[in-house]
């Protein structure tokens, strides 16, 4: 084996951190760590752990990261992901919120001590932030009145990906919409400039707002409150006429009624909705993966159902996500426990995690940091109650996932 073999046999088997500093070493070492077949070597031999977290994205009270997952393979990092968010802005701040994370980058809202509205746009990694200007009419009590509007969300972020590097972002605002039509605000990273797109979208007055839309690969979904659906628009796809309508997969008869509201979230690059169904002493979980976007039963693919009988003890669990890369493992909360249940849905083994403990390792290999978690699960239960879609539910959180791969924050050219 010559050296140049063996050098890169070491190199792809090091974490981004490590690969990050060693880009700077030389140019034969940056030239090679930059090479389309040392980045795809690498994600092959690190398919599977990535360091994570669960971010809240209500206004900042107690914690961003409830939950975070660092020392995976990847990355090799010595503390929490979200610990990574530290943000710093011109002046000084009074609110921070976290609006979205989407690829490694996370939109943040920002409320200077003087009430002034800013939008960022950042990768912690490298710590690269990016102010998004607002339209030039937006003044800041402008922008007050519409964050007070229910009908608007400046919650979402998409990304276009290219050899999984983050290539361009948009911003999106809901600005408005009515029965038959949705008004969108996007700011694009290609052109620095903000657009009004409008959009028909069949019962789109009947969308929940106060909802964060859930991102994938160009793709937004927002959860609408009409017979259990949700709605789809995909800003990179060209020339979408119109948004995309779909339904829960266990609105059909034959399925007893889910005990928590519908949700969505992502896992292994797919849309995935999960409930729990049943009684207390024969409560079953099932999980679907979005196939399709069509609406109808073949839009959806039924991945597990599995008894959750041997969770009884722990009481009532409440659905969170499910891991971003093994759809196999869930997240559930026992507020008997005051503790986060990880469940295999694979060997049906599982293990309980509660914020007074030490750090220990999970499913994943990752170890496990907790942070108000048990707070912050309280305050959201108190929220919500009962309703005819079912019970409380607890996802009011997003992923916050490191990318597999090295990459900048993308900036628009200067005009």
């Amino acid at each position: 084996m010559t050296i140049p073999e063996m050098i890169f046999e070491v190199l792809v088997r090091l974490p981004l951190k490590s690969l990050a500093r060693f880009r700077s070493v030389c140019k034969e070492w940056k030239f090679l760590i930059d090479s389309e077949f040392f980045r795809n070597r690498f994600m092959s031999l690190n398919s599977s752990s990535v360091s994570w977290s669960i971010i809240q994205t209500r206004p900042h009270k107690l914690t961003l990261e409830i939950l975070g997952h660092h020392g995976c393979k990847t990355w090799g990092l010595t503390r929490s992901p979200g610990s990574l968010v530290s943000f710093f802005a011109e002046t000084t701040i009074r609110k921070l919120q976290v609006l979205a994370c989407t690829d490694g980058l996370v939109l943040l809202y920002v409320e200077s001590s003087h009430g002034t509205p800013m939008y960022y746009v950042g990768n912690p990694l490298f710590q690269e932030w990016f102010r998004i200007p607002l339209r030039p009419k937006y003044t800041s009590q402008f922008v007050e009145k519409l964050r007070n509007y229910e009908r608007f969300s400046d919650g979402g972020l998409v990304t276009k990906m290219q050899s999984g590097i983050v290539v361009s972002y948009k911003v999106v605002w809901l600005i408005a919409h009515a029965f038959a039509r949705v008004d969108f605000g996007i700011y694009s990273s290609d052109t620095g400039e903000w657009e009004i797109k409008k959009v028909p979208c069949l019962h789109s007055a009947f969308w929940f707002s106060h909802h964060k839309p859930i991102a994938l690969n160009g793709i937004l979904h927002w959860l609408s409150n009409l017979t259990g659906s949700f709605v789809a628009y995909d800003f990179y796809g060209g020339h979408q006429d119109a948004c995309s309508i779909m339904h829960f997969p266990d609105i059909a008869q034959d399925y007893e009624l889910p005990r928590f509201r519908r949700t969505i979230t992502t896992s292994e690059g797919s849309i995935v909705y999960f409930n729990v169904f049943g009684g207390n002493a024969n409560r079953r979980l099932r999980v679907w993966r979005l196939v399709k976007y069509t609406d109808g039963p073949e839009a959806w693919q039924l991945i597990w159902e599995v008894s959750l009988g041997s969770l009884i003890k722990l009481g009532v669990l409440y659905p969170v996500v499910m891991h971003p890369l093994k759809s196999e493992i869930i997240y559930l909360w026992s507020r008997i426990k005051k503790g986060m249940v990880l469940f295999n849905l694979r060997t049906h083994k599982f293990s309980l995690h509660k914020e007074s403990e030490d750090e220990r390792k999970c499913m994943d290999g990752c170890t496990l940091s907790f942070n108000w978690c048990n707070e912050y699960m309280e305050t959201v239960h108190r929220d919500f109650s009962p309703s005819f879609q079912g019970g409380p539910n607890l996802l009011l959180a997003s992923q916050y996932v490191l990318p597999r791969w090295l990459h900048r924050l993308p900036r628009p050219q200067p005009s």
